[in-house]
């Protein structure tokens, strides 16, 4: 049976979803953008600091499962501007062992939900 994750240390959904759903020992987790949770200010005045609150939302929704970023098998980055993937990978990778990182991928889009720069969704295993 599937378990609704939500916790108010990320942003609530702003539609017809979860954020996350646990089945079988797995989290799906939905796309995180970077939205404040306690204020639901966009944080875009840069692309560090907009890929750091993404990273802080994906991080209290797997808190929320209790589970870690070690946890991660399989994350899904997605950008508007490929010229901002150095920045947005340092950042993503600076919450991963090299070592034990999950498998990825990053896609450049047309427009991401808000007209965000970046958004990540992950898969995590128990």
């Amino acid at each position: 049976m599937k378990k609704i994750i939500e916790t108010k240390n990320a942003p609530a959904p702003i539609g017809p979803y979860s954020q996350a759903i646990f089945i079988k020992n797995t989290l799906y987790t939905s796309g995180q953008i970077a939205s404040h949770p306690k204020t639901g200010n966009l944080i875009t005045n840069n692309i560090t600091d907009e890929t750091q609150q993404v990273m802080n939302n994906l991080k209290a929704v797997l808190a929320e499962a209790k589970m870690t970023f070690e946890n991660i098998v399989k994350a899904t980055i997605y950008i508007s501007n490929m010229d901002d993937f150095t920045t947005i990978n340092s950042v993503y990778g600076s919450y991963f062992n090299d070592a034990t990182a999950p498998a990825r991928e990053t896609v450049q889009v047309a427009k991401l939900p808000k007209n965000v720069n970046v958004e990540i969704s992950v898969i995590a295993i128990k």
